[in-house]
């Protein structure tokens, strides 16, 4: 089993252990954090349904965001992570939301943001954000560290939640 779906796994048993569910906006990771939560068996337990943010269409139909509604505010930022993951907990009705939003490369993103830069957050009972900055071109590793980093974030709400 890889790294990434051993945390998911570690993740999963806790959500189940305590009847919690879970909903996912991502962007930079595209669908890795998703896939490794329902890599676990019994994941219909707790995940209800992820989806990849890539767009501004995608944020406005899949998250329901008016991004005008939050002034100043922009993609692959914290706050912007926060917002996604509320989204997505309060779209569907899940106790915790997470979300990674970034620039996985080879290039940087038009905010200024460098190759290997995300933000993720947990939204629910804790309220979590952290920001990756790997500093690697390298488009497929930097997907699967931030869907490391994002997983990582929700295991360590689920501990602060729990205690």
């Amino acid at each position: 089993m890889n790294e990434l779906n051993d945390l998911a796994e570690k993740v999963g048993v806790l959500l189940k252990e305590r009847g919690e569910t879970v909903s996912v906006s991502e962007s930079s990771s595209g669908g890795l954090v998703s896939a490794a939560l329902l890599s676990v068996p019994g994941a219909s337990a707790y995940f209800m349904g992820g989806a990849v943010i890539y767009t501004g269409i995608a944020r406005d139909e899949l998250l329901g965001v008016d991004i005008d509604a939050h002034p100043g505010m922009r993609s692959a930022s914290e706050p912007y992570a926060v917002l996604c993951a509320s989204a997505a907990r309060e779209r569907l009705g899940t106790t915790w939301g997470l979300s990674e939003t970034g620039a996985a490369g080879p290039t940087g993103n038009r905010y200024g943001d460098d190759s290997g830069h995300t933000c993720v957050a947990v939204s629910g009972p804790v309220e979590l954000t952290e920001t990756l900055e790997t500093a690697l071109t390298d488009r497929t590793k930097n997907m699967d560290l931030f869907a490391k980093k994002a997983l990582e974030l929700l295991q360590k709400a689920l501990g602060q939640a729990g205690s």
